[in-house]
């Protein structure tokens, strides 16, 4: 109908979910289809705070749309980095991610919001983690590591690829 004309969706991922909203937002439901984790290699790394972080980084739509989907573990060393063409609002859900997860907001290297402590989601309506603000990246650690170490709104995060 004419309500769904200007709504732009970049992203419905199955797992920890990036969705952008739009000034009419719907959240609109990937087509289902049997989906199971992946683990990426590491492709890039992240200084916090004199901490290094191996990353994988979702580059492809599919790859966006699974994330860390499916995954009971993340190593305190670990992490994983979802990269925006142009800054925008984003919100993440937690279907289908089994494990609790910090979540950073990033504008050019800067942390924008801090999503800490986010639990997976086991009903079918999910929640939404994220910002209005612009954003150019969201890096997903586990749950607590922000406060660990003492990461906050405003804090530089470097990031580095490898190829």
């Amino acid at each position: 109908m004419n309500q769904w004309l200007g709504i732009v969706v970049s992203f419905l991922l199955l797992g920890c979910t990036p969705i952008i909203a739009t000034e009419t937002t719907h959240v609109v439901q990937a087509p289902a289809k049997e989906v199971r984790g992946q683990n990426l290699p590491i492709s890039a790394y992240a200084t916090i705070a004199g901490r290094k972080f191996e990353l994988e980084v979702a580059k492809t739509p599919q790859q966006q749309q699974i994330g860390l989907m499916y995954r009971t573990s993340l190593a305190d060393n670990r992490g994983m980095l979802f990269v925006f063409e142009s800054p925008q609002p984003t919100r993440f859900w937690m279907k289908n991610t089994l494990i609790p997860l910090d979540m950073i907001f990033l504008r050019e290297g800067r942390v924008i919001e801090i999503a800490a402590d986010v639990p997976p989601c086991k009903t079918t309506t999910c929640p939404t983690y994220g910002t209005d603000t612009e954003i150019d990246k969201v890096l997903e650690l586990r749950s607590g590591m922000t406060a660990q170490i003492g990461l906050k709104v405003g804090d530089r995060v470097e990031i580095q690829y490898l190829n």
